[in-house]
């Protein structure tokens, strides 16, 4: 898509006041999908520098905004985290070809925030915290489950860039549990849920994307069973927070967030009641 609107592209390491009408770039491929009227000019951060993935002195991992979905896929299958399969499973639900995948940044997903976003439902899943930076260069950080507050909208103050999320090594430590739902083969995400169970204490984390308009996530300090996790989904999702679109209806979501819910708590709290009474 050319953007005729678009009169300059800067580089983003040589500062400037932020303007009306700028926007961030970053692979792009959301920008040149479609018409960007509003756009006057795209603030390029492909030459950053910024290391797509770094562990941390605590043992957990930063994800540069501008990292790939390929770098992350292929970063994640070397790794021996327990919550490794989760990487894989979220990158697959783009469902995009190798160019997207090669082109798309983990920053771009999150900060399009759209509902069926595989990124946002990994790193809030993991329980991701977002580095925000403004242009005076003050920063701030976000849990991701509350970075995005609808379909589209984010906490993004107007020229803040997201920086970076860091997943913690305790939620890396943590068997996962991932289902996905599309009413086509290989159609955009109607529901996605994750489930994580904590090594430490035991604590069980449902986070519930695509089918609602923003991540909802829930904790339950010791197995839940089935009839708290429905209530705990009820209590938490209000009716109008079911997302409505061509890709599925709100009922349809609704009902395969509920049945996701479940199968994910059975297979995460059941298998390790099971696994505990063996010992």
């Amino acid at each position: 898509m050319d953007l005729n609107t678009v009169l300059e592209v800067r580089d983003a390491r040589s500062g400037g006041a932020w303007q009306p009408g700028d926007a961030w770039l970053g692979g792009g491929t959301y920008l040149f999908s479609e018409p960007q009227p509003h756009l006057r000019r795209l603030i390029d951060l492909s030459r950053t520098g910024w290391e797509p993935l770094q562990i941390t002195p605590e043992g957990g991992l930063e994800i540069a905004a501008t990292c790939t979905i390929a770098q992350l896929s292929r970063f994640a299958r070397n790794a021996s985290w327990p919550a490794r399969p989760l990487f894989e499973q979220c990158c697959r639900a783009f469902l995009a070809s190798w160019k997207i995948w090669n082109m798309a940044t983990f920053g771009g997903n999150l900060c399009n925030s759209l509902p069926a976003g595989p990124m946002i439902s990994l790193a809030a899943g993991l329980d991701g915290v977002a580095l925000l930076r403004a242009q005076t260069g003050a920063l701030r950080r976000v849990p991701v489950a509350d970075f995005v507050v609808g379909a589209g909208r984010n906490l993004l103050k107007p020229g803040e860039l997201l920086r970076s999320v860091t997943l913690p090594a305790r939620a890396l430590a943590c068997r996962t549990a991932f289902r996905q739902a599309s009413l086509y083969g290989l159609g955009r995400s109607a529901a996605l849920l994750t489930g994580t169970l904590d090594p430490v204490d035991g604590t069980f984390t449902l986070t519930v994307t695509a089918s609602t308009v923003r991540p909802v996530q829930l904790r339950f300090a010791t197995a839940p069973n089935a009839e708290a996790v429905r209530e705990a989904v009820e209590y938490a999702v209000r009716p109008d927070e079911y997302f409505d679109d061509i890709h599925g209806l709100p009922a349809w979501r609704r009902h395969m967030t509920f049945r996701f819910a479940e199968e994910i708590r059975r297979e995460l709290t059941e298998c390790e009641t099971t696994e505990g009474a063996g010992r």
